[in-house]
């Protein structure tokens, strides 16, 4: 099989395509046909060991698979061969990958391989974050930053479902129009001049309840400074560049919290919960009430480009590593 790898994290040009005999896989374990690929902002610093976890060496990217199983391991009974599935995987940018049997769930059969490829980490982070760190309720506002970005545009579109209103922040016209597709309520530019007035008319006069923000670049602290009172503020990465800072008295003057989102935790910790939460965003994308929107596509060769693409934070929805037509 072909599969992408290097033995150091210092380039991305450190990685090749080689080929290597697939592996096979063990008890509890799940051997996938690759058909798509999952490619984010994380996925990019762990390749080039930035990321607060380091990879085991030899690496090869890619953590969220969809495909077909190819084989079972000893003690996996709910799958078969041929099954649409995604799953957690190691090693995802390679025609086939393993994965823990727990992982490995069914595809609805409206999504697409490209959508579930990128659904299961950042839908269940954008639902753990409302729900569990936000608490949000229905009717309440929240502001998205970063909207039309794959983590955003999860974030828009499970706030909508929970029953919220939804400003969406974005850079560019064409990511406003791609938010008000998404079912944005307002949108709104991130030019930071003025951006504060702007939002409290965007909100009727009203700041957010909620801030989601996998951004925390220059608007972090006008949007904390814009909450209403208990508002909150979710931490879930920083995209935007240089990690800032906010003064400890404005949580005191706002009644306000910051509050981090931590998804690998989340789901090392509190599985059953994280179990849940999948399960109730595959009901939604089974019954046509979510649908992840699609992103920007690479073919297997050009997983050095998807990589460098995944930085710049210029797409918009999920971008995806198109390896093989299942």
């Amino acid at each position: 099989m072909r599969m992408v790898q290097a033995t150091t994290l210092s380039s991305i040009d450190d990685y090749r395509i080689i080929e290597a005999a697939p592996p096979e896989p063990g008890p509890g374990e799940v051997l996938i046909d690759v058909a798509a690929c999952g490619v984010g902002y994380v996925d990019a610093l762990v390749a080039l060991g930035r990321y607060q976890v380091k990879p085991p060496l030899p690496h090869t990217p890619g953590q969220e698979a969809a495909g077909r199983v190819a084989k079972v391991g000893p003690g996996v009974e709910h799958l078969a061969p041929g099954d649409r599935v995604m799953a957690s995987v190691r090693g995802g940018f390679a025609q086939q990958a393993l994965a823990p049997a727990a992982t490995v769930r069914a595809i609805p059969e409206r999504l697409a391989f490209a959508q579930a490829a990128g659904f299961h980490i950042n839908y269940v982070t954008a639902l753990h974050a409302l729900t569990d760190r936000a608490n949000l309720a229905a009717g309440e506002s929240v502001l998205v930053l970063g909207a039309a970005g794959g983590l955003g545009a999860a974030g828009l579109q499970v706030a909508k479902l929970l029953g919220a209103r939804v400003i969406a922040a974005a850079s560019s016209e064409e990511k406003r129009d791609f938010c008000r597709a998404l079912g944005a309520d307002e949108v709104l530019d991130t030019a930071p001049e003025g951006w504060r007035e702007r939002l409290k008319a965007a909100g009727g006069g009203r700041g957010p309840d909620v801030v989601f923000d996998p951004v925390c670049g220059p608007l972090f602290e006008p949007a904390f400074r814009s909450l209403n009172w208990r508002g909150r503020h979710l931490v879930l990465g920083f995209v935007g560049g240089p990690i800032p800072a906010l003064p400890a008295n404005l949580t005191l003057m706002k009644g306000a919290a910051l509050v981090g989102v931590d998804v690998r935790q989340f789901m090392l910790l509190e599985p059953d919960r994280a179990r849940a939460h999948l399960d109730q965003l595959l009901v939604w994308a089974g019954d046509g009430r979510l649908a992840p929107p699609l992103g920007r596509g690479f073919a297997l060769d050009q997983f050095a480009l998807a990589l460098e693409f995944a930085l710049t934070g210029q797409g918009v929805g999920k971008t995806v590593l198109e390896v093989a037509d299942l």
